[in-house]
């Protein structure tokens, strides 16, 4: 059966349509966010937003409401809203939680993985390394922050993942930052291979350890950074 003509009906839907633009909308405004290009603490500017994707104040409110739900936003009442603004102590601590919850992730999903998934966060890997030799950071970042999220969806555990979601979206920015300097990238690639050879082997104790001291490295590159650096 050809399915072309239904999909094609279904993307010509208005609802599609519409869920379509939110999420191009949603991607977009992360990547403005996650690169630095809207700072941390600065006011969103709708009118300038508006004009530069082409929509109108409710879809983008709308997106800026997601965002506020991940922590990348702060709404203000009735004054629009802003950027969020981290410092480093709320950084740091953080990625300390969130590596205590990869750690557990990590050693969970090595009880229960299957070969498929293993393949699929291989593939991902195999990305993530064809965007670090392009240098290009944002794609890295993405294929990056995939891997990660495949980890604690093996895990398998329900609570875990909605705890993590909650704290990793708050810290997309800075987690970012933290390949910004060249050798710090090229380590948390070094780092990657030894934390899929890990899972491949499903040794869950020494995929725990790699992935708390994966996290453990971003925090101390980010320390060392200024803090313009995460503005």
């Amino acid at each position: 059966m050809d399915l072309a003509p239904l999909v094609a009906a279904r993307k010509s839907r208005p609802e599609a349509r519409r869920a379509d633009l939110h999420g191009s909308l949603l991607e977009q405004l992360r990547d403005l966010i996650v690169e630095g290009q809207l700072a941390a603490g600065s006011r969103v500017a709708e009118r300038v937003l508006c004009e530069r994707f082409g929509v109108s104040r409710t879809p983008l409110r709308e997106a800026l409401k997601v965002l506020a739900a991940e922590g990348l936003i702060e709404l203000l009442p009735n004054r629009g809203a802003r950027v969020a603004r981290l410092t480093a102590a709320d950084i740091a601590q953080t990625l300390k939680v969130i590596g205590t919850l990869e750690a557990l992730a990590g050693e969970t999903a090595c009880e229960r993985i299957t070969e498929s998934e293993i393949a699929e966060i291989r593939a991902l890997h195999l990305e993530m390394l064809a965007h670090h030799a392009r240098r290009d950071r944002l794609a890295y970042f993405k294929a990056n922050q995939a891997i990660h999220q495949a980890l604690v969806a093996a895990s398998g555990n329900a609570v875990l993942a909605q705890t993590y979601a909650g704290l990793s979206g708050r810290i997309r920015r800075a987690r970012y930052a933290a390949n910004l300097d060249l050798r710090r990238w090229d380590e948390a690639v070094a780092e990657h291979e030894l934390i899929l050879q890990a899972l491949a082997a499903r040794d869950g104790a020494r995929l725990a350890k790699l992935l708390r001291s994966h996290l453990d490295n971003k925090s101390y590159a980010l320390a060392a950074q200024s803090p313009e650096a995460l503005a």
